[in-house]
Order: C-alpha cells, then structure tokens, then sequence
C-alpha cells in the first residue's frame, strides 16, 4: 500500500467515524419516537402517531443517506486510482453512495427501521397479529432483521445483551466480549473468528465498540429475547498463560 493510499485510509476512517457518530444520535432519536409512539397509541392519541410515523419516514430516509455516505467513505480508497490528474473525491464518493444505494433492498417503507416503528405501535393493540397485508412469517422475519449477527459471545457463551464491554469486530460485525477476544487474538495463531464458518482474521485495531454497538445492543434488550444462537461456543478464557 503506497503511502498516499495509506493516508487516505486514516482521513476515510475519521471521516467515516464521525458519520457514524452522526448516524448513531440519529438511531437513538429514532428509538425515542418508536416509544413516544407507543405512548401515544396507548392514550389514542392516533393523529399524533400518524404525524410521527412521518416524521420517522422522512429520519429514515435521513438515516439510510448517512449510512450509505459512511461506507462509502469507507470504501473510497479501495476504488482509488492515482493519476496524473487531480482526484474528484466528491464524485468518487457520490458514485460509491449510489452504488450502495442501488444495491439495497431496504428503503422507506421497507426499511427495517421503519417496520419495526410500524410493529411496535401496532402492538400495542394487536400483538401477536399480523399487521394489515403481512403474513405470520413477516412478523417472524421483521422481529429479526436486526444488525446484530450474534446474539452471544462466541466466547464466554454469555447473551450480548449481558456483555460488560461489548466490542465488534469491523470486517465481519460478529460481537464478543472486549477481554476474552483480545486474549484470544493474542493467543491464536492465526486468530480466525470464533462463529463457526466466519473465515475473518481478527485484529485488534478491528474490533472495538463502534458508535451503534451500544445503542443495537439496548434495542435488542428491549425487544423479545431471541433464540439463543447455537454456533459453535469455545471458552478462550480460561487458556493456559504458556499459550499467549
């Protein structure tokens, strides 16, 4: 990696930090309306949850705009070519956004965000129910798309939910425990991804506790407690000091 290259690198990765800062405050405002939502269908107060189901609409939208501006980014000096010629970083990055725009699935009405602000406040009268033109298995799949890939320590074996010190690693979004996989990494030679099947390195620059972490693990606390993922489980903990 040229040393412009690498320089680029460190600015995408502030630069991409920062939004993310942005798009985690605006996760917690949206989490804030879901419950004021609640709130307002249990009074039926249904015209103010009508005005917020837009206002989230449009967050969402706001939402999905930084995160697509985040990775790209991100993956900005992946696609950099050096050249003779001055680089039009705005259009670089406006064309990664679009690329990552056209291939999600998930936008507006579809977004999960969105869906889930729907469920809760139908919910509170219909639990249980089909929301109006879904089927059972929408409710299943909604409950569950979630930006959590684990929902224990493959590691400790202990529920996200009850990690002291949460961390994530950055190339494939699996969460562990902060001690346990940081002993592991300086253990393990190579240290591959505890979850069964997941062929990442793990490093210890890359695995930290990024600006949603928190704030998904919160989410997932409050919701139903899902099955308990039945990947394979090792305790690394517990490792002979000889091995490090």
């Amino acid at each position: 990696m040229s040393s412009v290259t690498t320089k680029l690198s460190h600015a995408a990765d502030v630069a991409s930090s920062e939004t993310q800062t942005l798009v985690a405050d605006m996760r917690k405002a949206l989490g804030s309306m879901k419950s004021l939502a609640v709130d307002y269908e249990r009074d039926g107060k249904s015209d103010k949850v009508q005005k917020l189901q837009e206002m989230v609409l449009e967050m969402v939208a706001s939402y999905e705009d930084c995160t697509a501006l985040a990775q790209a980014i991100k993956d900005v000096p992946g696609v950099y070519q050096q050249s003779d010629q001055p680089t039009d970083f705005k259009r670089l990055i406006e064309n990664e956004v679009m690329k990552i725009k056209e291939a999600s699935a998930e936008s507006g009405q579809n977004h999960p965000l969105f869906r889930q602000f729907r469920e809760s406040v139908w919910n509170v009268h219909h639990a249980g129910q089909p929301m109006p033109g879904e089927e059972q298995e929408d409710i299943v799949m909604t409950s569950t798309q979630m930006s959590i890939l684990n929902v224990t320590c493959p590691l400790t074996g202990k529920p996200v939910i009850e990690l002291a010190n949460p961390v994530r690693c950055v190339d494939c979004k699996h969460i562990y425990e902060k001690e346990p996989v940081m002993h592991y990494i300086r253990s393990k030679k190579p240290p591959q991804c505890p979850i069964a099947g997941c062929p990442r390195i793990l490093q210890v620059g890359k695995v930290v506790c990024d600006p949603l972490l928190l704030i998904e693990i919160e989410e997932l606390r409050s919701s139903e407690p899902p099955a308990q993922n039945a990947t394979n489980i090792e305790d690394f903990t517990l490792l002979d000091e000889d091995d490090e």
